[in-house]
């Protein structure tokens, strides 16, 4: 919302403010000195726009399936595709109050799903017929035990064979470096990250996906300019900076 404000912003996501209420302000209270965390998540949602907008360029037909979708706005924004959106129920609830799918000039099915009772592989059976598909998971695998994610990938995999997963991931060392501030915060609000690993890439080639992009949020951050490091500093003196926190798209095999 701050960033669609702003003079120059990285996503000018023009509907964020339409989702915020006086309970999320105040939530965001407790975030508001954790400034490149906040950068970085806005500028990670802008290099997953980017591909979004590359993937549709070429195939306008595209399915986009968003698993956790939260307040996600990019079926308002982006041109084209068949957009499915899956999260809890209130979740869907609160967002067809606030933005309802009807609005949406792209073909949208907003799922509501209880993540931990029903099944994903029911919610999405109606879809499993589409192609191409892009799977876009935000914000979310660093929430989830590693028998959670296993399960996921393989409900995906058997889904939709053939698709394109796009996600965010954390390595072990940035998380101790970077984030144990952000980390506190996060907790207190009663939740943890259930899984940080030193490549957190490992489970999804075990689950039969293979990496064929990773991108740095970091370095993404210094060319938008929201984060004052010289390039060459951050590339060869701050490896764990630069690489530790990345967009990772991934196929499945």
């Amino acid at each position: 919302m701050q960033d669609a404000q702003d003079v120059h912003p990285v996503c000018g996501d023009i509907y964020a403010k339409v989702f915020m209420n006086e309970t999320g302000l105040q939530i965001f209270k407790a975030f508001r000195g954790e400034r490149k965390a906040d950068t970085s998540n806005i500028v990670r949602h802008r290099i997953i726009d980017d591909f979004l907008r590359q993937a549709l360029s070429v195939h306008s037909n595209l399915c986009l399936v968003i698993i956790g979708a939260g307040f996600d706005s990019r079926a308002y924004r982006l041109e084209g595709g068949i957009w499915v959106e899956l999260d809890e129920p209130p979740v869907i609830t609160y967002k067809n109050g606030r933005l309802p799918a009807s609005a949406c000039v792209n073909e949208l099915h907003r799922i509501p799903i209880s993540f931990s009772t029903d099944s994903l592989a029911d919610k999405l059976s109606s879809f499993s017929n589409q192609s191409p598909v892009v799977v876009i998971i935000e914000g979310v695998f660093m929430y989830l035990e590693q028998p959670a994610i296993s399960l996921l990938l393989r409900t995906l995999r058997q889904i939709f064979p053939q698709h394109q997963l796009i996600c965010d991931l954390m390595t072990r060392n940035f998380f101790e470096k970077y984030s144990r501030s952000l980390y506190k915060t996060i907790e207190a609000m009663g939740t943890s990250f259930k899984t940080v690993a030193d490549r957190p890439e490992e489970i999804f080639i075990k689950n039969g996906y293979s990496c064929t992009e990773t991108i740095s949020i970091v370095e993404r951050a210094v060319e938008f300019g929201k984060i004052k490091i010289p390039r060459l500093i951050l590339k060869n003196f701050l490896r764990v900076l630069a690489k530790g926190y990345s967009i990772y798209v991934f196929t499945s095999k």
